[in-house]
């Protein structure tokens, strides 16, 4: 089930809204249950056959937390339980993500291997991650061990964030399962930032698709058709993940907990090292918490860099934290899909990052011009996370480069056709809406804030009327 859909807009939100608001606050426990209940259901709808998976992937670390949680209040090892969770949840997500696309590269080098097609749970890698940050906040002592599996199943399965984030960390979860605020203030605001997300996605997102699917899709697009399909994926990409967590945030809100933003106006980065401190932000605090942390904290780490300062210099003791730096993106490549282009898109983040430390890029370029090289790389980078194949890759760098000619009649056609959509696109990827809240509220008018309220309004009913004639709608990243 999709949020841009009818079915969840029109039946599903309002009858779960409905149902959880009748019910008495003092009753939050059945309140959990009816929102685990409902988000069952709302993976059911479209995984019927898969939400087996996520009930599997539940009552599995229920259980590692709870050894977790035994181990370290008896002053045992949480090691045996880390490295148990560690290994049952990616053993999980190999099967059903990655052994595909092993088994059709076995198979390319020794016919004789079977090559294997497994379905792919929508959102496997989101609720995997968070299921392995339960166990392992329980294991660092950051939440207790819950004894009610009901809690952490609402925590892995909760339907706003399921399938596509935001990634949220158990400890900032577990204290708003039993205790968390019902205000109107919260239930307009979640509503509004729901709205929001929605005219991303379907006003924004979904509009630029034509373009971005038509040049790449082409068989040998002109450099200026490459170049403007590429632009509008960069939009259509942004819109659509970040229509989504706010969308997420938004519903979240409306249930009465708080979650942490996931995108903060990423193309507005003058680094590809703020650009990830802004884009899909609780992707990359995952990977910083749980593997760049543990990695240099280690003792290995630490030797190594004593045993590099002592025999080469000061210099040399930063070499084991670009080493930790690359499997960082090697793995954030990897989670992002089973293919060598996604391995090489995380690589070609590390390499630019690496850079930047080494040059130290903040006191050498001014902010134009290191606001221009983010985006380069970006938009190049774009390239191989957008195509099929690293040979799909290449061809459509060429045509960017000119192999296939400047321009053609079809930019021309996409640019006309789309214009407003492209340049409204480049305007809110700046904190417009904050400027204008800001404004509206040094004014005191709360005229303005009804107007703004009837905007969003009518965007709302527009965003409806998109869907209903529509046909393009489903979230990239729920292939993730």
């Amino acid at each position: 089930m999709l949020f841009s859909s009818s079915v969840f807009l029109f039946i599903f939100l309002p009858a779960v809204t409905a149902a959880y608001f009748l019910l008495p606050r003092r009753l939050w426990r059945v309140r959990n249950g009816l929102l685990f209940l409902a988000s069952v259901l709302f993976y059911w709808c479209g995984e019927p056959r898969l939400v087996l998976i996520m009930l599997a992937s539940i009552c599995l670390n229920w259980l590692l937390g709870l050894w977790a949680g035994a181990a370290r209040a008896r002053g045992w090892s949480v090691r045996p339980a880390v490295t148990v969770t560690v290994a049952a949840n990616l053993a999980i997500l190999f099967v059903f993500k990655y052994l595909s696309f092993v088994t059709r590269q076995l198979h390319g080098l020794f016919s004789g291997v079977a090559v294997l097609d497994i379905a792919l749970p929508i959102g496997i890698s989101f609720y995997t991650f968070q299921a392995m940050s339960y166990v392992f906040d329980v294991a660092g002592g950051e939440v207790e061990r819950e004894r009610n599996p009901l809690n952490v199943g609402l925590y892995i399965a909760f339907f706003p964030q399921l399938i596509a984030g935001p990634i949220i960390k158990y400890s900032t979860f577990a204290g708003q399962v039993r205790d968390r605020t019902h205000t109107w203030e919260k239930f307009s605001q979640g509503t509004e930032r729901f709205v929001i997300g929605l005219c991303k996605k379907v006003l924004l997102a979904n509009t630029l698709a034509s373009v971005s699917d038509g040049a790449f899709d082409a068989g040998s697009p002109g450099a200026a058709l490459a170049l403007l399909g590429l632009f509008a994926y960069a939009l259509q990409l942004y819109y659509d993940f970040s229509g989504y967590s706010d969308m997420a945030i938004g519903l979240a809100r409306i249930f009465g907990f708080e979650f942490p933003e996931n995108f903060l106006h990423p193309y507005m980065s003058t680094s590809i090292t703020e650009y990830w401190d802004r884009w899909h932000i609780s992707l990359g605090a995952w990977f910083r918490d749980y593997v760049m942390f543990p990695i240099s904290r280690s003792r290995a780490f630490l030797t190594a860099s004593r045993r590099l300062k002592a025999k080469w210099g000061r210099g040399a003791q930063k070499i084991p934290s670009y080493v930790a730096l690359f499997i960082v993106w090697l793995l954030i490549g990897i989670w992002h899909g089973a293919n060598w282009n996604f391995v090489l898109f995380g690589l070609i983040h590390y390499v630019f990052q690496a850079f930047e430390k080494l040059v130290n890029l903040n006191r050498r370029a001014k902010k134009g011009l290191r606001w221009l090289y983010t985006m380069t790389v970006v938009l190049l980078a774009l390239v191989m996370f957008r195509a099929g194949s690293v040979s799909d890759a290449g061809r459509y760098y060429m045509s960017l480069f000119g192999a296939n000619g400047l321009a053609d009649a079809t930019a021309l056609f996409y640019l006309r056709e789309n214009w407003l959509y492209l340049i409204l696109g480049v305007i809110f990827c700046a904190p417009v809406d904050e400027l204008a809240r800001r404004w509206v509220r040094g004014r005191a008018g709360a005229a303005l804030e009804t107007v703004r309220s009837s905007a969003l309004l009518v965007l709302f009913v527009i965003s409806v009327t998109y869907l209903v004639k529509g046909t393009y709608n489903p979230f990239i990243y729920f292939n993730f």
